[in-house]
């Protein structure tokens, strides 16, 4: 079983940045593929990016390739979400989740563990 808790959500305008956190519980962390995906009113949750057990590999929706980037540090038990020249549109809840299961992951449905979501709210 592990633990997500994210953190760093908040308003911004429209070209700012804002980090996001996301603490893990749980000794094999270094074990697991992260991810963070978004929910804005109204719609599906989506992927937003994916990192790879070892860091090594990322995966990005192309709505935000080139502005957000996904990192981890391992020996802290931490995934975070760099989110850079954001957009109105990039307004949601992000949640990061975790799967035990695989290298890394893409889909909603591979995670078997999920935070409870921060808000981020990009204003014009």
């Amino acid at each position: 079983q592990v633990q997500l808790v994210e953190s760093g959500g908040g308003a911004v305008q429209a070209g700012g940045s804002l980090r996001l956190s996301c603490a893990a519980s749980g000794r094999t962390f270094s074990s697991y593929a992260m991810g963070w995906f978004r929910q804005a009113p109204g719609k599906e949750r989506e992927f937003v990016a994916a990192i790879s057990w070892s860091g090594s590999s990322t995966y990005y929706a192309d709505s935000v390739k080139g502005r957000f980037t996904i990192s981890r540090d391992n020996s802290k038990n931490t995934t975070y979400l760099q989110m850079n020249s954001l957009k109105p549109e990039d307004t949601a809840v992000y949640y990061c989740a975790a799967d035990p299961w695989r290298e890394i992951a893409t889909r909603r449905y591979e995670y078997d563990y999920w935070g409870q979501g921060t808000q981020v709210t990009v204003s014009s």
